[in-house]
């Protein structure tokens, strides 16, 4: 999916069971991060917007898209009951965010230069509301302060885990608490090894419900937009001829008279041709109704040539926004 939004189901990684060696006991040798089996972690559907465990309905307002890792760290807010054992890894190929031009929003698409699959730090709880005999399934996405090469897109970002280590880190929920190792991972991202790219990407990702692998390209390379247009028109126009290849005309002499009509004056048919409007060649820009939160994110899923159901996200304005993961789903930064 290239359109994921807030309420919408999105993969997740999650830890199932305790690692191979937590359960051996100590160790004389050196401590090391535990390593996982692939039984021990489970790639699982869930629903974009957490929903505390203790719920017993589902709260009407998006306030739970996005996590402030602030808060994480600093304690007393109601992510203190899970973020100790319920971690999980949000996988996306990028995600989108809104810049504020004037009374415009133009969406952007972030995503790895080497497009690689994008993983994101996550929290997620499980409730069982009432009236319901399924559990409800839900997360959220864990967002920082912006580094300094996309400060000028938005204020925040989405956590991204960038090394094998730092998902360990981040699944390994043994201790069933928080730690010093897991704040330093809440960083705005740097890693020059993987850098990231961004874009501007057609507008149409804006309305929630519509899919499109075009929806990650950039504008100027769509097939609609400027760049392929006079792609085109190079493409399509006449071939130059050479003096050898002009042959001499043969005109009949019931042409010939209606030739000598045409230049000497006699009226002409006129064709009226007509032009197609600008927004056609796909560069123009379009706007967003202002509103009062900060950002938009939205996730949107991988090629379908890819082996695991990933994702892309889009943020959507808040207080703080949400980060949209791009597994095709929305969601905001804050």
């Amino acid at each position: 999916r290239y359109n994921v939004a807030p309420r919408s189901q999105a993969p997740v990684i999650r830890r199932a069971g305790v690692a191979q060696n937590a359960a051996a006991g100590p160790s004389s040798s050196t401590p090391s991060r535990p390593e996982y089996s692939s039984e021990s972690l489970v790639l699982h559907t869930m629903k974009w917007g957490l929903v505390p465990h203790w719920s017993k309905t589902e709260p009407p307002q998006l306030n739970t898209i996005n996590a402030r890792s602030e808060n994480l760290m600093d304690g007393g807010s109601m992510w203190d009951s899970i973020k100790g054992k319920k971690r999980c890894v949000v996988v996306a190929q990028g995600y989108y965010e809104w810049l504020k031009k004037g009374k415009e929003r133009l969406p952007h698409f972030t995503r790895p230069k080497d497009k690689r699959l994008m993983l994101l730090a996550g929290l997620y709880d499980c409730a069982t509301l009432e009236g319901q005999s399924e559990p409800l399934w839900t997360f959220t996405i864990v967002t920082t302060a912006a580094n300094k090469e996309f400060e000028w897109l938005h204020d925040r970002q989405p956590v991204i885990l960038s090394s094998d280590v730092a998902v360990r880190t981040w699944l390994d929920t043994s201790a069933q608490s928080w730690s010093s190792e897991l704040s330093a991972l809440l960083n705005p991202y740097n890693d020059p090894d993987c850098p990231l790219e961004c874009y501007a990407v057609p507008k149409e990702v804006g309305k929630v419900g519509t899919e499109s692998p075009s929806f990650i390209e950039p504008v100027a390379k769509r097939k609609d937009g400027i760049e392929a247009m006079f792609s085109k028109q190079t493409a399509t126009g006449a071939p130059s001829k050479s003096p050898h290849d002009v042959k001499p005309s043969v005109v009949s002499p019931a042409k010939n008279k209606r030739k000598h009509e045409t230049e000497s004056g006699s009226p002409q048919k006129k064709t009226k041709v007509s032009h197609a409007h600008a927004d056609a060649t796909g560069a123009s820009t379009y706007g967003l109704k202002e509103e009062d939160r900060d950002s938009d994110i939205e996730i949107i899923s991988p090629p379908h040539n890819s082996q695991v159901n990933t994702c892309s996200l889009r943020s959507d304005s808040g207080t703080d926004p949400l980060f949209r993961p791009q597994a095709k789903a929305h969601a905001r930064l804050q």
